[in-house]
C-alpha cells in the first residue's frame, strides 16, 4: 500500500512535528483512514516533503512525528498552460490532469467564444475551488509541486502581455498549423538546446477566433495541430500538455 500524503506549509523550516489542518486532517483520517504508526508524506507544495509517522490521529488537527526531510528538485522545463474557459465541470479535469502532468502554472481565461463568465465573489470561488482540485491531485500523484492558478482573465490581455517564455504555442485547427515536433526542431536549431519555460494556450469550445489567433501570430505564437480531428476541449489541453511534456523530457 502506498504511503499516505498530506499538504502542508509549516512555519520553520525543521519542524519536528507537524500539525495539519481542520480539512487535511479529516482527509487523512476519516477519508483515507489512517491510523496511528502509519507513514505520512506531507509535502508543502514546493518540493520539500517531511516523510512522518502518524502520531495522533485527531479529525479535526492530525500530528505527523516528522522523521526526515527531503528536496525533490523540479522538472528541468516549465509548462504554463493558457486555458480558455470551458463549460461545466471540465476546468476541474483539465487542472487535475494537468497537475499530474506536471504544468506548473494554470491561466484559465475568458476568448471571445467563451460562454461561461465569473465575476467577483463567484470568480474567486472558482479559482478557490482549482486550487483544491490541483491539491488532491497532488497528493493522488505524488507531485511535490503544486501548480500556480491564476485568477481568470481576459484572453486577449494575457496574449498581448505574455512574455519570458522561450517558446509560445497555441492549439490550432486553423491551415497552416504546424506539428509540435517541427517547432520545437526549428527552436533546438536556433537555439541550440530544448525551450525552458513554455506557454501552451488551448481554446474553447469552437476554438479561438480568427482575430484571436491573428493577435496570437503577432505577438510571437506558434499555430500547433493536434492531428486530423476535432478534440473536445478538455481532450486538447491533456492531449497538449502531455506531448509536450514527453518531447521537452525526451529533449
Amino acid at each position: 500500500m502506498p504511503d499516505f500524503r498530506a499538504y502542508c506549509s509549516p512555519a520553520t523550516a525543521e519542524p519536528a512535528e507537524l500539525t495539519l489542518s481542520p480539512e487535511e486532517s479529516h482527509h487523512l483520517v476519516a477519508v483515507n483512514r489512517a491510523r496511528v504508526g502509519d507513514t505520512v508524506v506531507a509535502f508543502d507544495g514546493r518540493g520539500t516533503e517531511w516523510i512522518c509517522t502518524l502520531a495522533t490521529d485527531r479529525k479535526s488537527a492530525a500530528v505527523l512525528q516528522v522523521r526526515f526531510k527531503q528536496k525533490l528538485p523540479p522538472l528541468p522545463y516549465e509548462i504554463t498552460l493558457g486555458q480558455a474557459l470551458p463549460k461545466g465541470p471540465a476546468m476541474d479535469a483539465i487542472v487535475r490532469k494537468a497537475t499530474e502532468i506536471g504544468a506548473a502554472r494554470i491561466v484559465p481565461l475568458e476568448s471571445e467564444r467563451t460562454q461561461v463568465h465569473f465575476e467577483g465573489e463567484r470568480s474567486d470561488r472558482k479559482v478557490e475551488k482549482w486550487h483544491t482540485a490541483a491539491l488532491e491531485a497532488a497528493k493522488q500523484c505524488g507531485n511535490p509541486f503544486l501548480p500556480e492558478v491564476t485568477p481568470v482573465q481576459s484572453a486577449t490581455s494575457f496574449i498581448e502581455a505574455a512574455r519570458g517564455y522561450d517558446l509560445k504555442l497555441i492549439a490550432s485547427l486553423h491551415p497552416g498549423a504546424q506539428s509540435l515536433k517541427t517547432v520545437l526542431a526549428a527552436h533546438r536549431s536556433t537555439q541550440g538546446r530544448s525551450p525552458r519555460r513554455v506557454l501552451w494556450l488551448v481554446g474553447p469550445e469552437g476554438d479561438f477566433t480568427p482575430a484571436e489567433m491573428s493577435l496570437a501570430g503577432t505577438h510571437g505564437f506558434a499555430p500547433i495541430t493536434l492531428g486530423p480531428l476535432v478534440l473536445r476541449c478538455e481532450t486538447a489541453a491533456i492531449y497538449a500538455l502531455s506531448i509536450l511534456s514527453y518531447e521537452l523530457q525526451a529533449g
